[in-house]
């Protein structure tokens, strides 16, 4: 199996980079990122453990809070207002099943 073809490497929920992150529209795409591995994780945690589901969907996690926590610069007002609290939901993992 290619790496392309393995769905615990496959990018089937790529990563969104804003291009201005001080344009007003633009900065959702930073939001994207941290509500995906909020969601993306609050799944994970419903499924079990030897879901054949759950490697592809850690991987997105992973990257997805990377990216969206890289984005909490407070820099641009655009997306400093509100990207904390998304990062606070996903650090604190709010709401999901423990």
């Amino acid at each position: 199996m290619s790496e392309d073809t393995d769905p615990t490497t496959a990018n089937w929920l790529p990563v969104v980079v804003s291009p201005d992150p001080s344009d007003p529209k633009l900065a959702h795409l930073d939001g994207l990122n941290l509500s995906r591995a909020w969601m993306l994780e609050g799944i994970l945690s419903a499924l079990p453990l030897d879901d054949p589901r759950c490697a592809a969907l850690a991987s997105a996690v992973e990257l997805h809070r990377r990216a969206g926590l890289a984005a909490v610069t407070g820099v641009h007002y655009e997306g400093g207002h509100w990207l904390g609290s998304f990062a606070v939901y996903l650090t604190t993992r709010r709401g999901i099943q423990k």
